[in-house]
């Protein structure tokens, strides 16, 4: 516990990478909330495909809704609605208390809109409208394709946490079309104040590269991307131009660690926690991970402005073979296609249920 505070205290905000109506129903986020600092939750078509799998609490809104439902993806989308605008009324007094830089739930569009700039715009403006909270992202991948959505997004004043980030390049080119979008509400007179975040996935580089790098080299990859990015975030708050934006009121579109539970067995179970602590980010965390750094979670060294060494470990990582833009590039595609494979198990699941309530009336 000691651990979190300490998190707390130096500026970093500690989210739940998780949602489903069991923690909502039975006073676990609340707990979560109160006792362990939770400040925001993060979902994907991973998380809910698990959620209604494995939890019969949505068969009675699935039987209730399916007579006047036609497609698996607007049930969906209706019981997500219905799960984190609960989880943003449970996390509303910590967005009033920090004036809207905490207590954010977040939900993604359809994965199958990943490389469709202007569905994935309609699809954003569409559940926006339906969630009807101040304190929900909608989350769009930081695909090449989304990236004018994204911008578009932020012009039409919708909150958007970017999904899908690998690299320092996939990071700033989604700071860029978030300062695009916020430059655009400036020059014509409307509020820059558009939250968001943007979302570096951790723990998959090293997963990608298991097995193929030397004994030290061994989970320090994604810890390496993630300081290079940091650098980049921080040069980017600095910048003249982001500093001209804040100037008219626009607020820094926060970095936020994703993929930050273990893979390896053999490692710590908070390697990344650990490594990523630092002020003005967030760290989204699966429940196993929260609850081992809430039990005995330590406070390593915080991250440096500059980078730390980070140049120093990608460097050896390049002569051993490993191309970081390639992989990057590969890491986020295969990230969409992850979620795109969930998306379709969860459509399976409810069109499956919705056929069984059917056929028994």
């Amino acid at each position: 516990m000691r651990a979190i505070k300490t998190l707390r205290d130096l500026g970093q905000s500690l989210w739940l990478d998780n949602i489903t109506r069991d923690l909502l129903r039975n006073g676990t986020l609340q707990r979560y909330i109160d006792d362990f600092s939770v400040s925001g939750l993060t979902s994907n078509p991973t998380i809910f495909e698990l959620a209604i799998k494995n939890s019969t609490m949505y068969d009675a809104d699935i039987a209730l809704r399916s007579p006047s439902i036609q497609s698996g993806e607007d049930l969906f989308f209706d019981l997500a609605l219905a799960d984190l605008t609960g989880a943003a009324e449970l996390l509303h007094p910590v967005f009033a208390r920090t004036d809207g830089v905490d207590g954010w739930v977040s939900l993604e569009i359809s994965p199958l809109l990943a490389h469709d700039t202007n569905r994935t715009l309609a699809a954003a403006s569409d559940l926006h409208r339906r969630a009807g909270k101040p304190n929900l992202f909608i989350k769009i991948p930081g695909t090449p394709e989304g990236l004018p959505a994204i911008e578009a997004a932020i012009f039409a004043g919708i909150p958007v946490n970017v999904t899908l980030l690998f690299s320092r390049e996939q990071y700033l080119a989604a700071a860029d079309a978030y300062l695009r979008g916020v430059e655009r509400r400036i020059a014509a007179g409307l509020n820059p104040a558009v939250a968001s975040v943007a979302s570096l996935f951790v723990s998959r580089w090293d997963a990608a590269v298991a097995g193929k790098v030397p004994t030290d080299l061994t989970n320090r990859l994604g810890i390496a991307v993630a300081q290079r990015t940091y650098k980049a975030y921080r040069e980017l708050l600095s910048s003249a131009r982001f500093q001209r934006a804040a100037n008219a009121g626009a607020r820094p579109q926060r970095l936020l660690w994703a993929s930050t539970g273990t893979k390896d067995p053999k490692a710590s179970d908070i390697l990344y926690a650990k490594a990523l602590e630092a002020p003005l980010t967030i760290n989204t965390m699966p429940e196993g991970l929260l609850k081992a750094f809430a039990d005995h979670g330590e406070v390593g060294e915080i991250l440096a402005p500059d980078g730390g060494d980070c140049e120093a470990v990608l460097a050896r990582f390049a002569n051993i073979g490993i191309d970081i833009d390639a992989l990057a590039t590969r890491l986020q595609d295969e990230g969409a296609a992850s979620f795109v494979k969930s998306w379709n198990n969860l459509m399976d699941r409810i069109k499956t249920k919705m056929d069984l309530r059917r056929a028994t009336v």
